[in-house]
């Protein structure tokens, strides 16, 4: 069956199998991992392996059985109609196997899928919802007829688009799982796509090195998933990643060491080398401790840690020149970090969140002011610190309603 609607497909809408084709049984369809820029033939089971295929219609859905494909399993695509629409512009046209009447992806309904169709590639930059239309996109904007702006890009120059839209994502992580955040994780996923296509022009890799690095590592730090070793707590794993992420290091220096000319031994690796001096202050300290408590270095107890901010805020206090405050200042937020540590408290997000609450706390002082015709300047201490006690009365009272 499937040589005749090779043939057809040839003959009808010029088929190029060479370019690649994709034969996929509509009862699998769901879990089949669909490149819309290549050519697609939809098959009822019946048709690839003989036998009774089962193609139910019922509530819109059609054969949708299996598991969905991960990375097309949320909400939507859990029937072959609706990934289709997913995939495809809806004006898209679908061809029938021995009939003149064609249709289009928006006008296919479950009744169609029980013969076989034809789906033509779209063009690369409508492949949109597939993982390579974007590298492809950003291929073409480099080229000598492309964006002139995408085209003067370099890696230095992209350093400050990346760390914008890590903070972007970070702030919209806050409302949860929205269609905000969707926008704003395909924006920082552009910045690696963009800095994979610059490495792929200058040949040291490209974005299929990415992947497989990152697939690598993950299965490799995952021996009790992938592999035979054993774990019973989240405490366990993460000694067990600490300790994998060592003798990676280890690995990596001797590697290091073997392809310098030099004949000194491997330098000392710390389990604190990865950590960037770019992040920021506090989600770094608090990366810091993390890695050296799972190690066995920390407090005993978080009355230890206490003592020690008592401590550090003695020393701050007698501190005699700017650098020495600057410096106990340091040690103190250091140890505030661990106890938010121990007390399951994320150091950056907390700040984040105190400023947050001072920015709207400070907008409500500026309009009381306003409001009472005075300029902040103008007031005492005592004055302002009533405007900012009405502050927190009048957030209390809309957290109530």
């Amino acid at each position: 069956m499937l040589d005749a609607l090779l043939a057809e497909a040839r003959l009808r809408w010029g088929l190029d199998a060479s370019a690649g084709l994709q034969v996929a049984a509509v009862e699998r369809l769901i879990g089949t991992p669909i490149e819309a820029s290549r050519p697609l033939i939809i098959v009822p089971l019946v048709g690839l392996v003989g036998g009774t295929a089962s193609v139910s219609g019922r509530g819109g859905s059609a054969g949708a059985t299996g598991e969905s494909l991960p990375g097309r399993h949320g909400p939507l695509g859990r029937d072959p109609l609706t990934l289709l629409r997913r995939l495809y512009p809806a004006a898209h046209p679908v061809g029938r196997f021995g009939l003149t009447a064609e249709s289009t992806i928006g006008q296919l309904t479950a009744d169609d899928l029980r013969s076989p169709l034809y789906v033509g590639p779209v063009a690369p930059e409508l492949a949109s919802a597939g993982p390579w239309a974007m590298p492809w996109i950003s291929q073409r904007l480099r080229l000598p007829d492309g964006c002139p702006w995408d085209r003067e890009q370099t890696h230095a120059s992209l350093r400050k688009h990346l760390l914008e839209e890590a903070y972007e994502v970070y702030d919209a992580l806050a409302d949860g799982p929205t269609p905000a955040l969707a926008g704003e994780l395909g924006d920082l996923l552009l910045q690696v796509i963009l800095h994979a296509q610059l490495a792929a022009e200058a040949g040291v890799f490209d974005l299929a090195d990415v992947q497989a690095a990152l697939a690598t590592k993950i299965v490799r730090r995952h021996p009790h998933v992938f592999g035979s070793a054993e774990v019973r707590t989240t405490a366990d794993v993460n000694r067990q990643w600490e300790q994998i992420k060592a003798d990676e290091r280890v690995s990596a220096a001797e590697a290091d060491q073997l392809d310098s000319a030099s004949a000194a031994p491997a330098g000392l690796t710390s389990a604190l080398d990865g950590i960037s001096r770019s992040m920021p202050a506090l989600a770094a300290s608090q990366e810091m401790q993390e890695r050296a408590a799972a190690l066995g270095y920390d407090w005993p107890s978080i009355e230890g840690i206490l003592a020690k901010l008592h401590e550090e805020l003695g020393e701050l206090l007698a501190a005699g020149s700017s650098a020495d405050r600057e410096e106990e200042l340091g040690d103190l937020l250091m140890v505030a970090v661990n106890l938010g540590r121990r007390q399951g408290v994320e150091a950056e997000a907390a700040l984040r969140f105190a400023n947050d609450k001072f920015r709207r706390r400070f907008r409500s002082v500026e309009r009381q002011a306003a409001e009472r015709g005075v300029a902040l300047r103008d007031l005492d201490f005592n004055e302002l610190d009533a405007l900012w006690a009405q502050a927190k009365i009048e957030e209390r009272q809309e957290k109530s309603q």
